[in-house]
């Protein structure tokens, strides 16, 4: 499998920045840039989820009202699940 290939991106901190990323990667025993790339690649993924979240939002909103509002066989299936859910003990 070939590696990844790696970009360095200089990212100057404030002293209080940098002293939080210093103790928390002593405190988990890891280099700071470990640290430092989780922290970007989490931040990342929940942008990506936002971006979703709002994309699929705004799709609902459009379709409101509309034919593409409810899937009718879809809501008749998911009400007969709902009513066996609630006939067993």
């Amino acid at each position: 499998m070939k590696a990844a290939m790696l970009h360095n991106f200089h990212l100057p901190l404030p002293t209080p920045v940098y002293q939080r990323l210093k103790l928390a990667a002593e405190q988990r025993q890891l280099p700071a840039t470990q640290i430092a790339k989780q922290a970007l690649e989490s931040w990342l993924d929940e942008q990506e989820r936002l971006t979703l979240h709002e994309e699929l939002a705004a799709y609902a909103a459009d379709v409101a009202g509309s034919v593409d509002d409810l899937d009718e066989p879809l809501a008749a299936a998911a009400l007969v699940h709902l009513a066996d859910d609630e006939q067993q003990p």
